[in-house]
């Protein structure tokens, strides 16, 4: 890829957010966590309480971009092969025949992804990590497209399962999505109308293709990170692990996330390397979700963003 191919992200951005703008007022730091994401084959966790337009977001971004888009409401009788699909036996051939869950699409929106059983949010595990699914001993393929945007509510707790630490670490990027400011709610009431304000996506106009998407991806090949920045995200990805705030700390998949994420950021700012502010910028998304506190501190209501601000704050800024 050249220059001048990258010289064109900044612009991709500004397209798709001017597309989903139609429909989704304010969020732009949400809808710019979810384009870093989609170009760098992540997937997100979108927290927020509800009516924030978190699935909005999903659908209008994938609108823009020309992919299929899917959807699961999770609820906690949801099973496995409701997800992933399963074989049904055909009584006019006498043979069994496959019939293939919604998880088969590009961008999957997986609704309150909390509200489900481990068993049945397990059946994600591979879809996330491999790009495939495993039905009755039989691999099958997603779309190079795929990524997953999950949502959940964090202030309620009846009837929701924890997402255990293995599926958040899957999770690319964890965005909290909060309420809109004073300018944004007068726009969203003005823009409501009859029909309860339910917005039509047939007037967002893709604005970047499947093939584009995926020529896209392979930009993040040539951005630079140089020696002193890969050794800030070590210094601050070991910090986690050897601090007294925090009882499990990031991964070597958070490193590598973050480096992702960090290359993505540069490149939408119209840079070819990495700074340090990028990785900054990024690190809370990345690394926050992945902390699991220590007891005291949970006690004491501090915040994982919180802590990894405390955590950050330590340690040397390259120049």
């Amino acid at each position: 890829m050249s220059s001048q191919d990258m010289s064109e992200v900044p612009a991709w951005k500004r397209d798709l957010l001017r597309e989903v703008g139609k429909v989704v007022v304010g969020n732009e730091a949400a809808l710019e966590a979810l384009i870093i994401a989609l170009f760098a084959r992540g997937h997100v966790l979108l927290e927020g309480v509800p009516g924030t337009a978190k699935t909005l977001m999903v659908r209008a971004l994938s609108a823009a971009v020309g992919l299929d888009f899917g959807r699961i409401q999770f609820t906690p009788d949801l099973m496995p092969s409701d997800v992933v699909g399963t074989h049904v036996f055909d009584l006019q051939n006498g043979q069994f025949r496959l019939t293939k869950g919604p998880i088969f699409t590009e961008v999957l929106l997986a609704d309150e992804i909390n509200r489900a059983p481990a068993k049945t949010q397990s059946a994600l595990l591979e879809a996330m990590q491999e790009c495939q699914v495993s039905i009755d001993g039989e691999r099958h393929p997603l779309s190079n497209c795929f990524v997953v945007f999950a949502t959940q509510n964090p202030v309620e707790h009846e009837g929701t399962y924890a997402l255990p630490e293995a599926q958040l670490d899957r999770f690319l990027l964890k965005v909290q999505v909060g309420y809109p400011s004073l300018e944004e709610e007068d726009e969203i009431l003005a823009r409501a109308g009859l029909d309860m304000g339910t917005p039509n996506l047939e007037q967002i106009v893709p604005v970047l293709s499947r093939q584009q998407l995926m020529a896209a991806r392979a930009l993040a090949a040539s951005v630079q990170v140089t020696a002193p920045v890969r050794g800030y995200i070590r210094d601050l990805l070991r910090a986690t692990r050897s601090s007294a705030l925090v009882s499990l700390g990031a991964g070597p998949r958070a490193g590598v996330h973050l480096v992702s994420a960090a290359r993505w950021s540069a490149l939408l700012a119209g840079r070819e390397f990495v700074t340090p502010d990028d990785v900054r910028r990024m690190l809370n998304p990345v690394i926050c979700h992945r902390l699991v506190l220590a007891p005291e501190v949970e006690l004491d209501g501090q915040s994982s963003s919180e802590v990894m601000d405390r955590i950050a704050s330590s340690i040397d800024v390259p120049r």
